[in-house]
Formats: C-alpha cells, structure tokens, sequence
C-alpha cells in the first residue's frame, strides 16, 4: 500500500526572540550571530505553555487546512526531546488536547532527526495494518525551556515550534519511496542534556553545574552533518531510482542557515530548492522539517508529482532520510 502525506499543518509561538535579546543574553554582538548562524530570529513560548499545546496547535492548523478530520486518526507518532514530563508520552497528552481516542499514540526520541524517524515508524505501521487508516507524524519542540542563555553557541540557533502532517494511502507511484535511518552512539556526547535522568540527576550539584541545560558540540555536529546526510541520501535516491537533479524540493534539517547551506553544497543541490525557515526561527529540533515543509507549501504550493526529499541530523548522533512524490 503506498503511504503518503496527505496533509500538512504548522504552528510557532507569537513572541518574537530577536538578536539583539541574545546579543544581551550571551554577550556577543548582533553582526556575530546574523554572520555566523544566519538566524535572525527564532521564536518562544509564553511560560507555562507545554510542548503538548504546541503540537496540538499545529495538528489543528492540518485539519483546518485539509478534509480530513480528527475521527480519521488511527495512530499518533510525537518526535521531540523536549517532552511535557518524563511520562507518560506527550503524544498521550496531546491526544486528550485534540479529543482523540481509543488509538495508539506514542513519542519518539531522535532530537532534530525525530521527524524523519517518526515517518518511517508510522509508514512502515500502515502498511503493515491497512486498517489504522491515517496516521498523525508530529515534530515539537520547546528548547527555550532547556537553554542556558549565555551559551553563546546554542542561544543563538534554537527556537520553539510545532509541525504535523497526515499520512495516508495515496495511488500507486505517489508517497513515501524511500528512508533511511542512522545512528552512531559513539557521538553521543556531542548533543545533550546531560542531568535530568537515571544516567545523572538533576540535583543541586547537577544544576549549579549546568548540566541540565542543552549543550552541543557544533563543529563535530556539522563535520557529522557533512559526512553522513551525503550517504544517507544517496542511499534513499538510489533506492526511488533518482538522481539529485530529478529533485524538485529539498528540505534539510534547519540547523542554521550556514548549515543548510553547507548540506545543500556537499549535496549538490541549488539553494533555489532549498526552503528556508532557520533565518525567522531558527532550529525548531524535531519540528524543524515540517515546519518548513509547511511553511514553503503555504507560500508556494507543492504540485502533484513533485519530487521531495527530507534530510536530517540530529542528536544521538542520529542521521536520516525520506524521497516521495507529493500527492
């Protein structure tokens, strides 16, 4: 049965972070992180606000845009890392916000590649039981609520956001060609949350300490970024048969702009097929993908038969894939 996406929805928070608020924050001039990152601007939720609500919002934006409904959902896969609580599954919380019931639902833990290994779990799963119908794949994050805002080498990239889509099956020769998933323990250590646990907890000690705040290794991230996105994307072309110039969209994890465009360089891919979202608001972690999927359909719609490809990376070090054509 061939799976595809069938509907896409976003959302992100009001409240505008700009540079000249992480300039305060981290110390460090405007013109550093604009050059640098290339984000201009990220967004963030109001105190209080749960990643649940953020997913939840996006997930009604996709229902408010497409004819399916609610009552149509058999299964819900959530990527994040930041969860509402250690459980149970911010999906489940979700589910309650979006008046969902009876059906599975369940979070994935890939941090900025969640997205894409929630899609491949999701795809396989219908097409292993036709019967769940259509299937919710949602990426939501809410990494202002792990920042240290001094550290100047993550302050300044990330940002709070929410994107779903909606799988289902779509004619023969449409959706989900092709994923390919990765990981390497080696490198975890690169990004993480280091207390908070049952590895470290996040005791007095811990938190004088900083350990659980977010930290990341980013010039070992992007050395990554660049050897193995390469290798995963060739893996999912050869598979759908296709080479990069057949490509007509390509979304690539939004790490930061300099990111993308150094991926989309080692790709071969021409930036003019590249969206971009990281420059308004940075990287969104697991909902960085669809958001910008989302995003770039509402401001220049993807046509029938277009050729798509997303690629990510992500903590772990994980690494992923997906080709489909746009139904």
């Amino acid at each position: 049965m061939p799976v595809g996406i069938v509907g896409v929805g976003a959302y992100a928070p009001s409240r505008v972070i700009d540079n000249q608020q992480i300039s305060e924050w981290a110390g460090i001039p405007e013109e550093w992180i604009a050059e640098r990152t290339g984000v201009l601007s990220r967004r963030y939720a109001e105190p209080g606000t749960a990643t649940s609500e953020l997913a939840a919002r996006a997930v009604e934006r996709l229902f408010g845009e497409s004819p399916y409904d609610r009552e149509q959902v058999g299964l819900t896969v959530l990527a994040t890392s930041t969860p509402d609580q250690p459980q149970p599954a911010t999906a489940a919380r979700m589910q309650k916000l979006l008046r969902i019931h009876g059906t599975p639902a369940f979070d994935l833990n890939a941090v900025c590649s969640g997205f894409v290994y929630g899609l491949t779990v999701a795809r396989s799963m219908l097409i292993a039981d036709p019967s769940i119908g259509n299937a919710l794949v949602v990426g939501a994050d809410m990494y202002s609520t792990i920042m240290d805002r001094s550290d100047r080498r993550t302050v300044s990239l990330f940002g709070d956001g929410a994107a779903a889509v909606l799988l289902g099956e779509v004619p023969e020769g449409f959706g989900i060609h092709a994923t390919r998933l990765y990981a390497e323990g080696d490198g975890a250590h690169l990004v993480e949350v280091a207390a908070g646990g049952t590895r470290e907890v996040a005791d007095d000690a811990a938190r004088e300490a900083g350990r659980h705040y977010f930290r990341m290794e980013g010039r070992s991230v992007k050395e990554y970024a660049l050897q193995i996105i390469p290798k995963v994307v060739d893996d999912v072309l050869s598979t759908a048969g296709w080479t990069v110039d057949d490509l007509d969209r390509v979304f690539i994890h939004q790490g930061n702009t300099r990111l993308v465009e150094s991926v989309a360089a080692a790709l071969g891919v021409d930036m003019a097929k590249v969206p971009l979202t990281a420059p308004r608001f940075g990287n969104t972690g697991a909902a960085s993908i669809p958001f910008t999927l989302a995003d770039s359909h509402g401001t220049r719609p993807l046509e029938r038969g277009d050729k798509v490809l997303f690629a990510t990376v992500g903590g772990g070090v994980t690494a992923g894939a997906a080709a489909l054509t746009w139904y």
